[in-house]
């Protein structure tokens, strides 16, 4: 029982801390709202269980040991990364027509959760530091099915918690702030996350 809760206590706080998905996830809720920001929230689900699949089965360790991987892979997270600190940074207002805001849609959040190192430390940490049932296959599968309620728990916790903040701030000057402080955030867990 000990095994069950210390997985239980470090796979939220692993998950749920700061990070690239979570910042991205609350900066989408604050710039876009609640509504439109839940298909990057649910792309993000669906790339944090690719991610699980892929650490579990050790397909990262096999990329990442291919000699001249490490730098285009991490080339590409940071590309992407900026990318979408400017789309939060630049999001007009709440109260801008919808044609304007073109929220990010649910394959942004795969493609953000596929290049998100601090996902793969994570999962790797957490799928190789505790044996939950005796079995591989259903230590596996248990370990799966918890951390996605733990991830899809957590990730809805930060997107309602940035679109509450959208709803503080509907004046322009005070949105943008908002916004730009979100973008920044993001920026900087990149930079830990990849320091990891």
């Amino acid at each position: 029982m000990e095994t069950w809760i210390g997985f239980l206590m470090a796979g939220v706080a692993l998950t749920g801390s700061p990070g690239p998905a979570t910042l991205s996830i609350a900066a989408t809720g604050a710039a876009f709202g609640r509504r439109r920001g839940f298909p990057y929230y649910l792309g993000i689900q669906i790339g944090m269980v690719l991610v699980m699949a892929i650490t579990a089965s050790g397909a990262a360790g096999l990329l990442l040991a291919l000699p001249g991987m490490r730098p285009i892979v991490a080339v590409l997270a940071v590309a992407y990364f900026a990318y979408l600190a400017f789309r939060i940074a630049t999001a007009p207002p709440l109260s801008d027509t919808e044609a304007q805001r073109r929220a990010p849609p649910l394959i942004a959040g795969v493609g953000l959760a596929l290049i998100n190192p601090k996902g793969y430390a994570a999962m790797a940490a957490l799928f190789s530091g505790f044996v939950l049932v005796a079995a591989p296959f259903a230590d596996a599968l248990a370990k799966l099915l918890i951390l996605v309620a733990i991830i899809a728990t957590v990730d809805l916790c930060w997107l309602f918690a940035g679109s509450a903040l959208t709803r503080l701030f509907r004046d322009t000057a005070r949105n943008r702030a908002v916004n730009v402080t979100f973008a920044a955030l993001l920026v900087v867990s990149v930079v830990f996350a990849f320091a990891l």
